[in-house]
């Protein structure tokens, strides 16, 4: 008996060691994200300005739907995620199984080179390709000194190419990170699991197909989330690469409650509406990506 209550005793140590280190990150998380949130969603419910708010029930709601530029940003939005997000994790998963071959030379210096636009500040890559992609910028003095072109073409300013040039620059700046994720997810696949296969006939593309995607299904379903994530609160590149335009024909949902919160009259209780819609989003797909890519019992 006195075991018995010295191991229970033990146990409840170990317990409340435990909940000693969790507790405080747990009010952490509860204070700077949960109360937040539940702020938005009572703020949604209101209108006005400054603390003269008043409730207006589902109005705001009511008018997302019929805001003709917030539902231009939420298609714009799902245009970059639809075409950007399986581009971007498809190359940075090939990249990552190029440069998980042990015989490649210089493996360093290429992982280094594909990670550095991670490191880059968002605001100046988008400035950066704003400058590359202007009427006299580089792109253009090379396409008209090849002869491809006569005068230089407004990218910027065309609706299709400028939303182009905001999926090269998410490309550019997010496929290395990705890689990074499925190069640490490769360094713990056995190499003999590769060179049994081998043995076997399987050709390279079989060994990706049959190996290297399934072990590294967890990790995709990652990336996955956290892209789309990323996607859905889109923001830099639309501020400023394209500054929503032209006519608002790049703007994202993130940019337009920006617009609303900050550049024209304030009505916060219709931007936090929009932000709780953003949240709704970002947990469904998320729900679905898990229901879909876990199917661990």
């Amino acid at each position: 008996m006195r075991k018995m209550k010295r191991k229970m005793s033990i146990a409840k140590r170990h317990n409340l060691t435990g909940w000693t280190f969790i507790v405080p990150a747990a009010l952490l998380i509860v204070a700077m994200s949960f109360v937040p949130m539940v702020q938005a969603m009572i703020l949604s419910f209101q209108s006005g300005k400054g603390t003269a708010l008043s409730f207006v029930g589902l109005s705001n709601y009511v008018r997302m739907f019929k805001d003709g530029v917030f539902i231009q940003s939420i298609k714009n939005t799902f245009f970059y995620l639809i075409l950007q997000v399986p581009i971007m994790l498809v190359t940075a998963l090939i990249l990552a199984s190029v440069l998980n071959k042990k015989d490649l030379k210089f493996k360093g210096f290429f992982r280094t080179a594909i990670f550095l636009p991670c490191a880059t500040s968002l605001v100046s890559y988008a400035i950066i390709f704003r400058s590359l992609f202007a009427v006299d910028g580089f792109v253009n003095t090379v396409l008209i000194k090849l002869g491809i072109l006569n005068t230089g073409y407004n990218f910027l300013g065309n609706p299709t190419s400028a939303k182009v040039i905001i999926i090269i620059a998410l490309l550019w700046r997010w496929t290395g990170y990705n890689m990074v994720f499925y190069l640490s997810g490769l360094q713990n696949i056995e190499y003999s699991v590769y060179e049994a296969a081998m043995i076997d006939g399987a050709t390279a593309f079989q060994r990706f197909w049959s190996i290297t995607i399934p072990l590294l299904k967890p990790m995709i379903l990652l990336t996955a989330i956290m892209s789309t994530n990323g996607t859905l609160q889109l923001f830099d590149e639309s501020m400023n690469l394209t500054s929503g335009g032209p006519a608002n024909a790049t703007i994202t949902m993130s940019h337009y409650i920006y617009n609303v919160s900050f550049k024209y009259v304030p009505n916060f209780g219709y931007a936090a509406a929009m932000s709780f819609l953003i949240l709704v989003l970002v947990a469904l797909l998320a729900l679905v990506q898990m229901k879909v890519g876990d199917k661990r019992d």
